[in-house]
């Protein structure tokens, strides 16, 4: 009986000494979530059951994902809302193809770049009334659900709605970016009395409620997408614009139309990886990947000082592509096939030095910062899947916030460059460069995974990462995304400056020291980043078997969840 103890003792300390999960590593949260009948993963585990809810109730993978959108742009305005932007991709299970959607809005064609520059301005400002673009998420629902939908968006909204009425409880991380956007924008007319009406922002654990918001919501539910770019609250936001002094008008909202367009793709070891092309940064994900496809990136290690150079040196490479050539197509001719074709990219990545950290990378010769997001997917019973991707730029967008509306107005306008000439250079009726984007993977015509991370400028650099983690380190979906993240920032900006210092790399905890050094011998700046790394979601599927896989950002409130 005492040998018997023993050995039971010893397999248990043997155990708990190698790990004290079953996944093989150290950083991994939480396991994989899995289910068959449908799933979803959001930043915030409220807007996750709300479209389960719409999933159990016979809803298709864009219903649950629009109910979710709307719900998170009540419990996290921090990152979402509906004065913003959209864009989307979407697995169409009856058609075996993907979707792409363009839901961004438009400068406001009375704003010329005379009077920019009248206005004695290098750059547009971060927030109040210049910045402000259409906002083009509410029309994304529609043309989404026109297509896609198979619930009344009355029953999408519903949730929200309530929710929105009875108050929800604010969590940790977003009372802490309440807290910080509001030193900014509450000097703006209408944000306090939306946010702040008790005097002060809502604090953890306190019930918010958002009146205003819920009848917006019930106006849209109601009267469909032209409440709210035709009806009332356009009215209202037209009026509140000319008070401020802003120049987005009724007719610039009026106008307004959403764009289906092709994602594009490029083959990473076996695996056809999708974006959306430019006006967004999509493109430069797939850059990073075909630049460091030659290496054998598995030989380095994840955590290797060897690995992160050549992976910072290839995003200074698509960075410098990115600021040079991304913007909208309906101003300019993008060199979009020539950017992602092997050979111009395998010349990209004999610019590498494999000792050296390059201080100044040039855009190639082919034949952003400070954003917050929300990322959601989704996904049904019939195998159909939803990438969706939704933002007001800058966390809570640009502070104005019309009367009654229950949103904030976004800022994208920011990442216009003011200098005349050039791809992103400033225009009436034009779509800026947009950072958020999001992605999809299929293998062999069938789909494979639907995923995105949030954050600005962090997220081409993020979609690398996680596709690296998963295919060349043979990571689960889960240690994909939560695998010590490299970011690299001050490369080229869309804005117009240029990166003449080499940047800097921040790394999150969980490398080593020595991995640090090995670095700042190759001549790289390492800095900390607090809280800058990102947030990610994804869904997988197994086509074999039907079954879901899900994960979510440990960094965040995130939750992924099925049924």
């Amino acid at each position: 009986m005492l040998k018997k103890l023993i050995i039971t003792a010893t397999f248990f300390s043997m155990g708990a000494c190698a790990m004290d999960r079953v996944t093989g590593e150290s950083f991994a949260t939480r396991s994989e979530v899995y289910a068959t009948n449908g799933m979803a993963a959001t930043s915030q585990p409220l807007a996750t059951q709300v479209a389960l809810d719409i999933l159990k109730l016979g809803g298709s993978a864009v219903d649950a994902a629009i109910a979710a959108n709307a719900m998170l742009g009540l419990v996290e305005p921090t990152g979402a809302g509906i004065g913003g932007d959209l864009f989307a991709i979407v697995w169409s299970a009856k058609d075996k193809r993907l979707y792409g959607l363009n839901a961004s809005g438009r400068s406001p064609k009375s704003l010329t770049l005379d009077k920019i520059q009248a206005l004695g301005l290098d750059y547009l400002p971060p927030y109040g009334p210049i910045p402000v673009s259409v906002p083009g998420a509410v029309d994304g629902w529609f043309e989404l659900h026109e297509r896609f939908g198979k619930l009344a968006m009355s029953v999408n909204l519903a949730p929200a709605i309530d929710y929105a009425r009875k108050g929800f409880p604010v969590s940790e991380l977003i009372a802490y970016y309440l807290a910080r956007s509001a030193t900014k924008l509450a000097i703006f007319p209408g944000f306090k009395e939306t946010y702040m009406p008790s005097g002060a922002m809502p604090e953890v654990g306190d019930i918010f409620k958002n009146p205003a918001l819920a009848s917006t919501y019930e106006k849209i539910a109601e009267k469909g997408r032209d409440a709210f770019y035709k009806g009332d609250i356009a009215r209202t936001i037209a009026s509140y614009m000319e008070a401020q002094g802003g120049y987005l008008s009724y007719d610039d909202l009026s106008g307004h139309s959403s764009e289906w367009v092709d994602p594009v793709s490029v083959n990473y070891r076996g695996y056809d990886v999708w974006e959306l092309p430019p006006n967004g940064q999509g493109i430069a994900a797939l850059q990073i990947l075909k630049t460091l496809e030659p290496f054998d990136l598995k030989g380095m290690g994840q955590d290797s000082a060897e690995y992160t150079h050549h992976f910072v040196e290839a995003k200074k490479l698509a960075f410098a592509d990115r600021a040079k050539f991304y913007a909208d197509t309906a101003f300019n001719s993008i060199p979009v096939s020539e950017l992602l074709s092997e050979t111009y990219n395998y010349q990209r990545s004999t610019l590498i030095n494999a000792n050296r950290a390059a201080k100044r990378v040039d855009a190639g010769h082919p034949a952003l910062q400070h954003g917050d997001t929300v990322y959601l997917t989704t996904a049904d019973r019939e195998g159909n899947m939803v990438s969706l991707i939704q933002s007001n730029y800058r966390g809570m967008g640009s502070g104005m916030t019309p009367p009654s509306l229950g949103f904030v107005l976004q800022d994208r306008g920011q990442l216009f460059d003011l200098k005349p000439g050039r791809f992103n250079s400033y225009a009436p009726g034009k779509r800026p460069f947009h950072t958020i984007i999001p992605a999809f993977v299929t293998k062999d015509n069938k789909p494979w995974l639907s995923f995105g991370v949030m954050g600005g400028a962090t997220q081409p650099q993020m979609h690398a990462q996680v596709l690296i983690n998963l295919i060349d380190f043979d990571m689960n979906l889960q240690e994909a995304g939560d695998a010590p993240r490299i970011l690299h920032t001050g490369s080229s900006q869309p804005t117009g400056e240029q990166m003449l210092d080499g940047g800097y790399i921040s790394l999150e905890s969980g490398f080593d020291m020595k991995v640090r050094r090995e670095l700042q011998k190759k001549g790289h700046v390492i800095r900390d980043s607090l809280g800058a790394f990102g947030g990610y979601q994804a869904i997988s599927i197994n086509t074999e078997t039907g079954v879901y896989r899900g994960a979510s950002e440990s960094r965040k409130d995130g939750q992924a969840a099925g049924y």
